[in-house]
């Protein structure tokens, strides 16, 4: 197939492409590049794909809707995995229209594009961060999640309710995947393992938030991908057991879908951090915090749903995803 991955220099669209190469797909990848963090990793990340003979990368800002049509014109694409966005849940309190123009323009013009062009199928990235104020847990596609604690989460809820009208105005089938803090090799320095890493390695305390009263439902990149895969082979149909008078959010009478994918087991925070002091061999000095401005306390996947439509089971544990995780991080940034 020639499948369109948007984020292809980001953590999981750079994976993901990779995998469909592997099979033996065409994959046409565009990224902004933009600087929230380190564009390098993201370079590096386009190192890793960019030497397959049936990959074509394009700089592009999805904001530009001149360019996204001319994309789709110039292009036989057959099936999207949206994985671009403007990512994290505290940058959105200080920069609000990064989070407009990227997560609500950039994806409307991509559902314009699968409109005027017939794309098969269009997966596409939403966040655990939907769940907001929600603490019934696990986390169910099936609960109401109206309640985004953040400008990010609502942007991801805005996203699912933009693909279910596009699914119900044309048919055009959609899967939103609710990403549960992934993690791995090449994974983004603003989130906690890199975060923690880098101060441990520098000899530098940790800031711990909540007192360390978290909990989350970490899953490890190859995991991630292999769930992805798998959703973008399988086309949302309509759910012929939907009940109107009692919907379910997770599925429509449109070919729409939204499922968890995350590790489907949480972690203590604390727990998560003594992993990483295993794996690197000496004790984090921490700095104990309150709770920051837009975060939740627990994330918990349920992924049942999803196990049913696709049969995805995560299978790395936390000890060896962290291994290989803190392995990468050593060669890449020079620690011996």
């Amino acid at each position: 197939m020639k499948i369109l991955v948007t984020g292809a220099a980001g953590f999981i669209g750079s994976n993901v492409s990779r995998v469909l190469l592997e099979r033996g797909d065409e994959v046409v990848g565009i990224d902004n590049l933009n600087d929230y963090y380190e564009v390098q990793l993201k370079l590096d990340r386009l190192k890793t794909i960019e030497d397959y003979d049936r990959f074509t990368f394009i700089k592009m800002d999805m904001s530009d809707r001149d360019a996204v049509e001319k994309l789709f014109k110039e292009h036989d694409i057959q099936r999207v995995f949206n994985s671009a966005a403007q990512a994290g849940v505290r940058y959105s309190l200080k920069n609000p229209h990064a989070y407009v123009d990227s997560n609500l323009v950039g994806f409307v013009n991509i559902l314009e594009g699968c409109r005027h062009t017939g794309v098969e199928h269009l997966a596409y990235a939403s966040s655990s961060s939907v769940y907001g104020a929600n603490t019934q847990m696990p986390f169910s596609v099936s609960h109401n999640v109206d309640h985004p604690v953040s400008l990010y989460a609502a942007t991801k809820k805005s996203g699912e309710l933009m693909a279910h009208c596009y699914s119900h105005l044309y048919d055009i089938p959609t899967t939103g995947l609710r990403f549960f803090t992934v993690y791995g090799p090449m994974g983004r320095p603003d989130m906690s393992p890199s975060l923690f890493a880098d101060a441990m390695l520098n000899g530098r305390p940790i800031n711990v938030f909540n007192e360390g009263k978290m909990m989350r439902d970490f899953t490890y990149i190859d995991d991630i991908v292999e769930g992805v895969v798998r959703v973008i082979d399988k086309i949302a149909t309509p759910d012929e057991n939907y009940d109107s008078d009692n919907p379910d959010p997770s599925t429509s009478y449109a070919p729409f879908r939204v499922y968890n994918i995350g590790n489907n087991e949480p972690v203590q925070l604390m727990e998560f951090i003594e992993t990483i002091e295993d794996a690197i061999g000496c004790k984090a000095e921490k700095v104990m915090m309150g709770m920051q401005d837009g975060d939740v306390v627990a994330t918990y996947a349920n992924i049942d749903s999803l196990y049913e439509a696709v049969g995805f089971k995560p299978e790395t544990t936390l000890k060896d995803g962290i291994g290989k995780f803190i392995a990468w991080y050593k060669e890449y940034y020079g620690f011996s």
